[in-house]
């Protein structure tokens, strides 16, 4: 049987390709928008893109940490 097409290599090699080309021009639009920065960190060329990029990391590294606070055993409902 024929593999679905999105999970042949080759075109998942062209998604990350193609979104990471995107990512990259959406962050170099950074070059003509004048931002109205409040503090100096915020002036900083792709500032939004890598601020954006560090939460997501640090609130996947968060919902680990409770993940293994809270997680309950298998035969949690067998009691």
């Amino acid at each position: 049987m024929d593999d679905h097409w999105l999970v042949r290599p080759t075109t998942i090699r062209k998604l990350w390709v193609a979104s990471i080309a995107i990512l990259a021009l959406l962050v170099a639009t950074d070059i003509w928008i004048h931002h109205h920065e409040h503090f100096t960190l915020d002036g900083i060329f792709g500032f939004y893109a890598w601020y954006g990029f560090a939460i997501c990391v640090v609130m996947v590294a968060f919902a680990k940490a409770l993940g293994a606070m809270i997680k309950r055993p298998d035969t949690y409902y067998d009691d």
